[in-house]
């Protein structure tokens, strides 16, 4: 930890949240004189207030330890460029419309590669009631099932949640075309387009 940089950035982040250096140090349980000593680099937060000045900054650890906060390339957003993250501990679904760094469970997560279907993987999609319609004779077991369906078009998503000992079978709106992406919870995730 460089503490002139993350001396600024607290001061930086500090201001963001409308704060005073009083009231973030009685959000910490420390003396004002104590923020102003870490905004000026004379001085680093003692390592068990790191998580706590964290939350109170609304930024991750990670970057706190940085002293600095990573610009994402601007590219309004662009769904066709969608990045998936799921965590393994929870099984918590995260997307975003560019790379981030996100985190669950207190690790960091990285951004899944979709790779083409596989026989083993493949999904079955028809159209009825106008609708997409989607299984697999994928096995669905706590230790091995597809965690979830989503289909992705050029300003939507929507994600199809499904559990182990679920069947999977999920209707889906019949767009025009479209981009069906599923994760396994053992061997990844896969898509298709439609």
């Amino acid at each position: 930890m460089d503490p002139i940089k993350t001396g600024a950035l607290i001061r930086t982040l500090r201001q963001q949240q409308h704060l005073t250096q009083l009231a973030l140090a009685q959000k910490l349980h420390v003396s004002d004189k104590t923020v102003s000593k870490w905004e000026r680099g004379c001085g680093a937060p003692d390592v068990s207030l790191l998580p706590l000045l964290a939350g109170a900054l609304d930024v991750n650890l990670e970057t706190l330890l940085k002293g600095e906060l990573e610009e994402n390339d601007r590219s309004n957003g662009n769904m066709k460029k969608l990045k998936f993250y799921c965590c393994p501990a929870c099984g918590n679904v995260m997307f975003a419309a560019n790379p981030a760094e996100i985190s669950c469970c207190g690790k960091k997560l990285e951004q899944l590669t979709p790779q083409k279907t596989d026989p083993d993987h493949e999904l079955q999609v028809e159209r009825s009631d106008g609708e997409w319609y989607v299984t697999a004779a994928h096995e669905m077991r706590r230790e091995h099932y597809i965690s979830y369906v989503a289909l992705l078009t050029g300003d939507t998503v929507l994600l199809r949640k499904r559990y182990p000992e679920w069947n999977l079978d999920v209707r889906m709106p019949l767009f025009a075309h479209g981009r069906l992406f599923w994760f396994c919870t053992r061997h990844g995730l896969f898509y298709r387009d439609i």
